[in-house]
């Protein structure tokens, strides 16, 4: 048995499975705000609650919003603040006696959708099998993404692999500029564009009006700023892509997050990004996340691949 746990700003959920992906438990608690101390705990209890229900001990696997640095060993990059400067790994370690591993949460899912989600999906009526590079990314109120190659999460020396939503966003246009500052620090980066709240800031800004990214695609068919917000959107997220596919030429991106919502980007962001990408031909396919907003808890699941439990 394998257990995952994703660790979210408002819940923690936990989930087992066995051996093939098949789901046996899944349970959830309230996110502590108050302490590190306290999130240990949470998720200590709730491993425990899992296996002491199932009657079985399991590999745990743990998505946060962050990382572990390969320097100190320490939570970086996490906007739960509190897991910030702790070593989450070595102190869950400890409580439940047993080696734990923990990655990013778009690494979760880019993980979830190559074991067996979209990336692992046939094409037509003949079987592809699984994609051996899988780009993920999460467009939702931020932007993130992940790379999985072979079945296996890649990090990099310092854990930062696919930290896609900060980078500037590619080949900018007249009216992104001068582009935005972003909470990082810096300006322009892509989570600025290709988030729900980058598309309500968008449509904001033309309007005056305030509408979340779900009320602006409603209207898309009633209010042309609307659906000019969302062509806006699809030409932004073509050119962050192109630029993926420029350095990294997987062969399949895969969208989690609330805008994974908007079936036209599955139609609309492959026609535009070929104006984009440095080739003749693309062959990279863009898909839909399979296992949804629980990606990220299988992802954590199969940080233990079949061959180590």
């Amino acid at each position: 048995m394998r257990i995952g746990i994703d660790l979210g700003g408002t819940k923690i959920e936990a989930l087992a499975l066995d051996d093939s992906g098949a789901e046996r438990l899944r349970h959830r608690v309230p996110t502590p705000t108050d302490s590190y101390e306290n999130i240990v705990a949470a998720l200590t209890n709730l491993v425990r609650h899992v296996e002491q229900t199932l009657g079985e001990k399991g590999t745990v696997g743990i998505g946060i919003p962050g990382t572990i640095s390969p320097a100190t060993g320490l939570v970086k990059n996490a906007n739960c603040t509190a897991l910030i400067g702790h070593p989450l790994d070595r102190d869950l370690s400890l409580k439940l006696d047993r080696p734990i591993r923990i990655a990013n949460d778009a690494n979760c899912m880019a993980l979830s959708e190559a074991v067996d989600g979209a990336a692992a999906m046939p094409v037509g009526a003949q079987p592809m099998g699984r994609a051996r590079v899988v780009f993920g990314v999460i467009i939702g109120t931020g932007t993130g993404g992940g790379i999985v190659v072979d079945d296996r999460i890649l990090e990099g020396p310092d854990g930062i692999c696919g930290e896609w939503g900060h980078n500037p966003l590619a080949w900018p246009k007249a009216d992104e500029l001068p582009p935005p500052p972003c909470w990082c620090g810096r300006a322009g980066c892509n989570e600025l564009y290709l988030s729900g709240s980058g598309v309500a800031r968008d449509y904001a800004a033309v309007t005056g009006k305030t509408l979340t990214a779900v009320e602006i695609a409603a209207r898309a068919a009633v209010d042309p700023e609307a659906e000019r917000a969302l062509l806006r959107l699809e030409d932004r997220l073509a050119r962050g892509l192109a630029a993926i596919i420029n350095v990294l030429n997987p062969d399949v991106i895969v969208l989690g997050g609330g805008l994974s919502n908007l079936e036209r980007l599955y139609t609309s962001v492959p026609k535009l990004w070929t104006e984009y990408a440095f080739s003749d031909t693309i062959s990279t396919r863009l898909v839909k996340a399979q296992h949804g907003d629980s990606s990220g808890v299988r992802g954590a699941a199969w940080l233990w691949p079949r061959h180590a439990t």
